[in-house]
């Protein structure tokens, strides 16, 4: 199983873009404590819109409280990272794997992080920024992860229970040429 797991989040809006991802790709969040909002946030609900009750998560009071109960390989999220995000080979991991990011103005306790360097991993920019947004940084990486275990439990069309494989066949039947937007 891949797990997501945010270090004390600061920004509603981005926690629930990350939620919504975790929805669609199926996978746990875990949120450790402090977070910078309440979990009832209504900027939260409105950035996760209606997938919020589908989301499978966990609040921790702290990363020790965490890392008890949670076995796995560890991989930390950190602009200081030793390797880029893709390069790990994640098809060869039997155990569950927990994608570790820090909050939006910190990022990830430098102590964890140096107690972990081997661990650690970057998304691969420029010099004239820092980091990428978090919820951004968090799709990236996951998705990254499950293109190397070849999208586990995810479609590759659109399902029939949305609009269907056929959608845009029939847009276009429907249209029959006229150039109209439908």
């Amino acid at each position: 199983m891949i797990h997501v797991v945010l270090c004390q989040p600061e920004i509603p809006q981005n926690t629930g873009n990350i939620m919504r991802s975790c929805v669609g790709a199926g996978v746990k969040l875990h949120l450790i404590e402090p977070l910078g909002f309440t979990i009832d946030d209504k900027k939260l609900k409105r950035s996760a819109v209606d997938y919020y009750d589908s989301l499978y998560f966990e609040i921790h009071p702290s990363w020790e409280d965490f890392i008890k109960d949670h076995e796995g390989h560890y991989f930390f999220l950190t602009r200081y990272g030793k390797s880029r995000h893709s390069d790990p080979d994640y098809s060869e991991l039997k155990e569950d794997i927990y994608l570790v990011f820090g909050s939006e103005s910190y990022g990830i306790d430098r102590v964890l992080l140096a107690e972990n360097e081997d661990k650690t991993f970057r998304i691969p920019t420029n010099d004239k920024i820092r980091s990428l947004n978090l919820s951004n940084a968090v799709a990236i990486t996951l998705f990254e992860v499950l293109r190397q275990l070849d999208y586990p439990d995810l479609l590759s069309h659109e399902p029939e229970t949305l609009k269907g494989s056929d959608y845009l066949h029939k847009i276009k039947e429907l249209n029959d040429g006229k150039g109209k937007k439908i």
